[in-house]
This record gives C-alpha cells, structure tokens and sequence, in this order.
C-alpha cells in the first residue's frame, strides 16, 4: 500500500518503507475499530437495559453499554441527583453561616461515563444550535441565559438524572411535553 506518494518521494527508501507500514498498522486498527462499534451497537440493541437508556436524546449504544457495565446497581442511589453526584456532574457546595454557594462541577466521580454524557450532551447542543430548538423546550430556555459549556454540563447533569428515573422506574425515556413560553 502506497499512501506516503509524492510527499515521500523526499524521503529515503528505508523511511518510505516504514511510513508504510505504519500506514498499514493505523488502516488495520481502524478496520478493528469499526468492527468493535458494530458489535457495541448490536450487543447494545440486542440486551434490555442499553436499549432503553438508548432511548434518551444524547445517548448512544457506547454510552449505554458503558453505564450498564461500570454503573452500580441503581437502588445505591437513592435518587438522580445521587446519582449524578457519583459521576460527578453536581455543582461543589461551599455553604456557610447559611448561606449556599455553588461552585462549578465537582468532576470527583466515575470519570469514563461523565466523559461519554458530556460528549452526548455535547452533540445534542451542537444539533440543536444548527437546527434551531424547538420553541419553549427546555435546552432552548437553557442555551438562551447560560454560556454554552455550562449549558452542556447541565444537560449532562440532566441526562444522568434522567438515566437514574429509566433505570429505577424499568420504563423506557418519553420526551416532555414542549409548552410554549
């Protein structure tokens, strides 16, 4: 396989026979790789819980599959902000004398799922800023008053509370009502 082409004509023998097989190894893992995600998303199809989680904007069968394996059973929690709170999506509390005061996300929690919602809650703003929301949902009202990484984080937040309710609850996501504002 010759992909160094024109550019390695510069190059001595030897480096171009190199680059080449450092070419073949990168197009092999890439084959593996997409093998691997088709595997992911018909395991992630095929069992009950990834499919369900599935079913909630922003969640994809890598997402779903990782919080079926590395979540704790969901009756640790008590409710989803505890839940949120283990991946470590809560605002960090410096509270005295009465008064609160919320700092910004806490990140002290499972570290590989908080990454993937984030990464969701990422896209889904992203799709959403191209397409334009749908009047008087609630990302809309979000991503009206709050910067766009806090909003993303609280989207975040939001789809690990709403993780924790399918799971407690054995139900499948059903998307709000949009009321307009």
């Amino acid at each position: 396989m010759e992909l160094v082409g024109e550019a390695g004509t510069a190059l001595p023998s030897a480096a171009r026979a190199m680059l080449d097989v450092l070419v073949d190894m990168v197009a092999t893992l890439n084959g593996r790789i997409i093998e691997l995600d088709r595997e992911i998303a018909r395991r992630a199809k095929d069992e009950d819980v990834p499919a369900r989680l599935m079913t909630i904007p922003g969640i994809g069968p890598i997402t779903a599959t990782a919080i079926a394996a590395l979540a704790p059973p969901v009756e640790t929690f008590r409710k989803g902000r505890d839940f949120a709170a283990w991946l470590g999506l809560t605002p960090v509390q410096r509270s005295t004398g009465g008064k609160q005061k919320l700092g910004g996300t806490s990140k002290m929690g499972e570290r590989t799922i908080r990454r993937l919602l984030i990464i969701g809650a990422a896209a889904l703003v992203r799709q959403t800023s191209r397409r334009g929301p749908p009047a008087g949902s609630g990302l809309a009202r979000m991503l009206a008053r709050k910067p766009c990484m806090l909003a993303i984080a609280a989207l975040a937040n939001k789809m690990a509370r709403t993780v924790w309710a399918s799971l407690a609850r054995n139900e499948v996501y059903r998307a709000p009502a949009v009321t307009a504002a």
